[in-house]
């Protein structure tokens, strides 16, 4: 289990070092992968499971584009940082299109950065990703407290029982 307080500096770390791998990859896009899981328990075995295959839809994806790939398996959650040098524009919509259609897709956040900064599905115009329960906008869903952890960990676990072979 984890404390606000360190998640909030888990943030704050992964924030300086988006930053770092921007000046030092300057002519790149990055890719920082997190896995989506409520609770106060961010690392265990679903969140190596989702984060895994994640990464590898990405790598999958941009095959013989990457300038540098990390992971990070850390008590606040699973953390991979790809640099593409590819357009911000480009990445944003591949990593959209990962996170809708891939099975466990809806538990990945694909945060792309580039020059500018950070691109949003909304100026590329595409619609803000659903909850997971109930199809509202999930930001919606997340500030009201819709639905309860134990709901969300129930579809979650069906999600990877199913992406399970």
């Amino acid at each position: 289990m984890i404390s606000l307080e360190q998640l909030l500096e888990s943030r704050d770390k992964r924030a300086a070092h988006q930053r770092a791998l921007m000046e030092k990859y300057p002519d790149c896009t990055l890719v920082c992968l997190t896995v989506q899981l409520p609770g106060s328990v961010k690392r265990d075995s679903r969140s190596l499971l989702i984060g895994g295959a994640g990464l590898a839809a990405l790598l999958n994806k941009f095959d013989g584009f990457l300038s540098n790939t990390e992971v990070k398996d850390l008590e606040t959650g699973y953390e991979a940082y790809l640099m593409v040098p590819l357009s911000p524009e480009l990445v944003k919509h591949v990593c959209c299109e990962l996170e809708e259609e891939h099975p466990l897709g809806r538990l990945m956040d694909m945060d792309v950065i580039g020059k500018e900064g950070p691109v949003s599905r909304e100026a590329l115009g595409l619609p803000p990703r659903k909850c997971l329960l109930c199809r509202q906008e999930a930001r919606y869903c997340i500030r009201a407290r819709t639905h309860t952890t134990e709901e969300l960990l129930k579809k979650i676990n069906q999600l990877i029982n199913n992406f399970i072979p």
